[in-house]
């Protein structure tokens, strides 16, 4: 992003993210849609809120311009996308203030593929009907820009909402308020920002639309409206469909005339034959093709997704047995489906996008001879277009991969509600305080966050734990109105100390924001010079993961892999290691091929039994949906899991490379006799083999350690390939390239269907009898390459020993670890300082007396010169420095100032790129000493005393010029 940015090739784009739910309107014919639904409370409430904000902006005019703005979106084929914000579709980080959305997103289907409009586009299109528009600010320069990050980094932890705006405001390139002011619609707290690459016109374009179209007037200000959303829902609150009746009531018939997506569309789903019917009618237009084209390849390649079809009632009048219409509602159930829909775009430019919230209408119609000829004439092209599915134009594709480049940077204190909080409720109140530790721990260390912060959260978890369990008993509070508990408990709290409210961030009305912005981390002095005591700091280690595998909790032992991994040898060893993995647990192995009936509910049967035992499980877990039972059964009888992968670089879309996978082939074509009966005797080795690794397909070798390192906190590998092997054999490579083209034709045809039926019952014997003999060809080259298994065996027993004994330090991620920043200066080499000590002292005998009694090696481990401190400076001064983070600044040391209960060094700080580094204190210094009971900062007083009388000064001459980098701390 930055690099971009910095090359002028885009601009930094971000935005506010307001805590509610998503909400699209594409009018009363299009319809009002929820996530994945339509036609329920969700919409009902969005709809309500959408037509109150017409009045609240038009006022008298509201019904007029509902009419015109829904015949208007619907004439131009456009959706609108809100984020819907309230608090009577149950509670998010903080309860709003008052019930609103605001528009995020506007796209235009037209003719073609959907054009969604540019940020200056929407905030023009929303001035003009006088819709609500977020907050955001665009970052131009590669100054600007790191100054963001560097912000986000000073405030991830602390920040809200009056302080994230504030800092922003004072480092983008240009700001553009929204509509509506989040401190008095929603609150404080802050759920996070969105980031995105735009073009760099886009600054250009910004000005432009916030000269030409001023934030329009608020005709219905203060009128009364009748009963609100709150009152309306507390009134009818028995009874759903009553709810909704009365909001589309009160909504009215200019806005919402037609009320047949929630009385009727429900009342009979489609048949299922309707999917198979659209993807295989003729398209009547270039929309439908395109989108024909990506439910084909959802359905072939087996995407985590739903296509369900509805009658839509709003063409009950145009409805005929030749004339059918529907709503498709796309769900993807999982955002691995996002991920491998990227991918397929990559190979195939042409793709639409595919976006989470998707709804098509669908009309499936008989058509004369004439339109028919008609149709098929327009559509030669463009069926031949999608069909060679070798697309790259720019009205196709994708003009720049960069634009969907997106990342959603949360705060702590939204988290602590939202995660720790709210959806740590199930765990506490069914597996008890020990298991909601251990969630609550494991959560803070996948976020990264600091070890300070780690500390103040849990002693303030453990307080709430204890307390909303004695308040409810043994009934759970219910996760929609938590905050009905957490609101009080969370102000008590933050009221005992300035850093308690510094942690929650703001609560119930007694905390104000001023009373929280300047306060920073307890034990940090306001210019933390001394070294030490970030030392002290640093010394309590944030919770590893001797927390949260306790000896009193169980451990399961897991397998992400595919045969042919040793998963069965490694049980096997291990359960016959004397001492188990080091600690008094008993350790049981349950082999997968043994097991009758459904493998981990049994794993969490034999849990139940035996809560503090380890268990191997001996069976492949290859997917999300096997590690979530996993993850349930850790929350359910309080164990701990352990995945245990094979090693392997693997490739951008599959966490295992080729020469694994002819390992893990040549390996099982060893054995004999094999209780899963997949051994040498098999006839279909090579297709259960390609079946086992296509279930990791999409996964990139990162994504895959990431994702389990996330869920379960640990992860081990087994030694696999020696890493000074030789290159996989041609011949190798093109029987297993071969073997997965096969797959791919066979299940594009057949689906699940074994490879001894179907149209390619005699391509696949042919290539099982070429897989054998080339493996066979290669079998020294194959038992070469691999690690010896005594070797690996002892490697994955240590490793597992660790995380039993909690010796274990998690893998970092890819993720950015983020930390409380409290200032920013140039780190100076100690060695450096204390040798310039030496030598001033041994030339002046001021200073050789004033230093012949100071334990200097005590005192000066570290040593830097502040350059701004968020409670002295501000956020966006600290931030400021982030563009020359990491980078080398020369720095001139020209005296030596000291009285008998302090001493610093004078510091000149040089240049980096050209550009001078100014320090925001008066008097730029490195201070070296304090005596007892002296705060550091004291050292900015030293010029003051000198100029009184009451310091000494020693001049260095020549200067010393040392070398340091600019960091945060």
């Amino acid at each position: 992003m930055i690099e971009m940015v910095s090359k002028g090739l885009a601009t930094l784009e971000v935005s506010l993210k307001h805590s509610g739910s998503l909400f699209m309107y594409a009018g009363n014919e299009g319809g009002a849609y929820a996530k994945n639904s339509f036609g329920n409370i969700y919409t009902a409430v969005g709809v309500f809120v959408l037509g109150g904000m017409f009045h609240e902006a038009w006022g008298s005019k509201a019904g007029e311009k509902q009419a015109q703005f829904n015949d208007f979106i619907e004439r131009n084929r456009i959706c609108i996308s809100m984020e819907l914000v309230t608090a009577v579709l149950g509670d998010h980080g903080q309860r709003p203030r008052e019930d609103y959305t605001v528009v995020t997103a506007v796209t235009e289907l037209g003719n073609g593929k959907p054009k969604f409009y540019s940020t200056p586009e929407v905030i023009a299109f929303c001035r003009k009907w006088r819709l609500p528009t977020n907050h955001v600010w665009l970052f131009s320069t590669r100054k600007s820009v790191t100054s963001f990050f560097a912000a986000y980094d000073l405030l991830c932890e602390e920040g809200t909402a009056t302080s994230v705006c504030r800092a922003l405001d004072e480092v983008a390139d240009i700001s553009a308020p929204g509509s509506k002011d989040h401190i008095k619609v929603q609150g404080e707290i802050l759920e996070g920002l969105v980031a995105r690459i735009v073009s760099h016109e886009s600054s250009k374009h910004m000005e432009e639309v916030l000269k030409d179209h001023p934030p329009p007037p608020a005709d219905g200000a203060g009128m009364d409206l009748g009963p609100s959303l709150r009152e309306i829902c507390a009134a009818n609150r028995l009874d759903e469909k009553q709810q909704i009746k009365a909001l589309l009531q009160k909504v009215g018939s200019s806005f919402c005339p037609d009320h047949s997506d929630w009385y009727e569309s429900h009342s009979r789903n489609a048949d299922r034959s309707v999917l198979t019917n659209f993807l295989q009618a003729h398209p009547a237009d270039y929309s439908t093709a395109k989108l024909q084209e990506m439910i084909r390849l959802m359905k072939e390649k087996r995407f985590p997704a739903a296509f369900k079809c509805y009658h839509n009632f709003h063409k009950a009048e145009s409805m005929s047995s030749d004339n059918l219409f529907y709503k498709m509602v796309i769900h993807v159930r999982s955002d691995s489906g996002f991920r491998r829909y990227q991918k397929e775009m990559r190979h195939k430019p042409g793709l639409w996008p595919l976006y989470r919230g998707f709804f098509v209408d669908v009309n499936l119609f008989k058509a004369n001879k004439e339109r028919a000829a008609g149709i098929a004439k327009s559509n030669n092209d463009i069926v031949g277009h999608v069909n060679n599915g070798s697309s790259t134009s720019t009205i196709d594709g994708l003009a720049n991969e960069d634009a969907n480049l997106m990342i959603k940077l949360k705060f702590l204190t939204y988290k602590l509600r939202t995660f720790l909080i709210r959806n740590g409720l199930s765990i506490l109140f069914k597996d008890g305080p020990a298991a909601y530790r251990a969630y609550y721990l494991r959560q803070m260390e996948i976020w990264g966050t600091s070890a300070g912060k780690q500390r103040e959260l849990s002693k303030m978890l453990d307080e709430w734990a204890v307390y909303i369990r004695r308040k409810c008993g043994n009934r759970q509070l219910s996760s929609a109105i938590y905050l009905s508990e957490a609101e009080p408990f969370l102000e008590q709290y933050a009221k005992r100390s300035p850093e308690n409210q510094v942690l929650i961030g703001s609560a119930g009305n007694l905390v104000k924001t001023e009373d929280f912005l300047a306060v920073v981390e307890g034990g940090m002095d306001e210019e933390g010079d001394l070294a030490t005591e970030r030392e002290e700091a640093a010394a309590s280690l944030s919770p590893s993961v001797k927390d949260t595998i306790q000896k009193k909790e169980g451990l399961i032992v897991f397998f992400p892999g595919i045969p042919g991994c040793a998963k069965s040898a490694f049980c096997k060893e291990l359960l016959n290691t004397p001492g188990g993995l080091g600690d008094d647990r008993p350790v049981q192995s349950l082999m997968g091929d043994l097991i009758k009936g459904k493998y981990w509910p049994k794993i969490a049967d034999e849990r139940r039994k035996k809560p503090y035992s380890i268990i191997l499980a001996d069976k492949n877990a290859p997917n999300e949906e096997v590690w979530k039972q996993i993850e349930n059964m850790c929350h359910s009888t309080r164990a701990s899991a352990v995945p245990v992968i094979p090693d392997s670089e693997g490739t951008d879309s599959n966490p295992f490379a080729l020469d694994a996978l002819a390992v893990f082939m040549f390996r099982v074509l060893q054995r004999v006799n094999h209780p899963g009966n997949l051994d040498k005797s098999s006839p279909n080795v090579g297709y259960v083999m390609l079946m086992f690794y296509h279930l990791y397909d999409g996964k990139s070798r990162n994504y895959f350690e990431d994702e389990l390192v996330e869920r379960f906190g640990s992860l081990v590998k087994i030694p696999l390939l020696k890493p000074d092997r030789s290159p996989l054999p041609a011949s190798l490579i093109s029987v297993l390239e071969e073997g997965i083209n096969l797959y791919n034709l066979h299940t594009k045809r057949h689906g699940r269907l074994e490879s001894n039926k179907g149209s390619y019952v005699q391509e696949w014997a042919k290539w099982e009898k070429k897989l054998r003999d080339t493996l066979s060809a290669n079998a020294e080259y194959l038992n070469s390459i691999q690690v010896p298994f005594e070797f690996a065996v002892q490697q994955v027993s240590e490793q597992l020993r660790k995380i039993a004994k909690g010796d274990y330090t998690i893998p970092s991620t890819e993720k950015r670890k983020l930390g409380t920043v409290v200032f920013a200066a140039v780190d100076l080499p100690a060695a450096e300082i204390q040798g310039l000590l030496n030598k001033l002292s041994g030339m002046n005998s001021n200073a050789e007396a004033f230093l012949e009694d100071k334990p200097m090696d005590n005192f000066l481990r570290k040593a830097h010169v502040t350059l701004a401190h968020k409670k002295s400076h501000g956020f966006s001064a600290v931030a400021g420095y982030g563009l020359y983070l990491h980078r080398q600044v020369p720095v001139e040391l020209n005296a030596l100032l000291f009285t008998d209960k302090m001493a610093a060094l004078q510091a000149q700080l040089g240049s980096i790129d050209d550009e001078k580094i100014v320090s925001k204190n008066e008097w730029p210094h490195v201070t070296i000493w304090t005596g007892e009971g002296v705060a550091p900062k004291e050292a900015n007083t030293l010029p003051q005393l000198l100029s009184e009388g009451k310091a000494t000064v020693v001049e260095i001459n020549p200067p010393l010029t040392v070398s340091g980098t600019v960091e945060f701390y």
